[in-house]
Parts: structure tokens; sequence; C-alpha cells
């Protein structure tokens, strides 16, 4: 993300939406607020932490939208009203879907052992526009 002043403005939105401060917000999603405050001051990126958590209390948010906001928000017809907050929870956050972990396929283990490096390619999620999510391991 070169510029994320695009980010900024739809996470406002995000918060102008559901009527939140910076401090609830990081409440509701589980974060430090010097996070929030980072971020919409445009001095720290959001970092996929951030973004999965953001994704995981906000059903209404596609990562579409929020990443390159592409598509609209809220994403279904079935949103709660602007005055409706999302359920805090306090138990940590978990992603949609148990991480499955499977040996990475064999065409991306082609494409990396061809470079010089003396990195190795130990883990690669593949994110899905539901939420969901899949993990391959080496």
């Amino acid at each position: 993300m070169k510029d994320s002043t695009p980010f900024t403005n739809r996470l406002q939105k995000l918060l102008e939406y559901y009527d939140l401060s910076a401090s609830g917000f990081a409440t509701v999603i589980g974060v430090q607020r010097s996070s929030i405050s980072h971020v919409l001051s445009g001095r720290n990126k959001p970092s996929l932490d951030f973004v999965m958590k953001l994704l995981h209390h906000f059903n209404e948010v596609s990562i579409e939208w929020l990443i390159d906001g592409k598509g609209t928000f809220p994403k279904s017809e079935t949103t709660p009203t602007p005055t409706q907050k999302p359920e805090e929870k306090t138990t940590p956050t978990q992603p949609q879907e148990k991480e499955t972990e499977t040996a990475i396929p064999p065409i991306i283990s082609e494409l990396t052992s061809n470079k010089n490096s003396d990195k190795e390619i130990t883990k690669i999620i593949v994110l899905y526009s539901d939420g969901s999510f899949e993990a391959f391991q080496n």
C-alpha cells in the first residue's frame, strides 16, 4: 500500500457509520488505541493483523472495499443500521475458519527454488473474498 490516505478515509467512513470513536473502535477490534491513532494520522500503515481483526468484527466490510476501494460498503443488504454497533468480543479474535495447513503446492516450491537466496518460504496464506483463508506450510 503506497499511499494509505484512501485506506484512512475508508476507515474514517467506517467509524462514522458505526458512530464509534477511535478508542471505541480500538476496543471493539482488540488493538491498542495508539494503533488506530497512528493509522488515522497517516503515521503508520495498517498491519495485516489490524486488517484481519477489523474484517473479523465488521462482517459488512469487504476486504476489496477496505484495501482497494472496490465494491461497496456495507457489502450486504442485511446490515445493521448506522446506530447499531457491532458486539464487543472479549475473547481473543479467531479467524472465521480454522486454519488448515497443507503442504505448499509444488508449483510454488518450483518457483521459489530457482531463487538465489538463503531465504526459504515456510508458509503461504491465501485470503479469500469471504474473509476465509487457507494456509500452506512447507
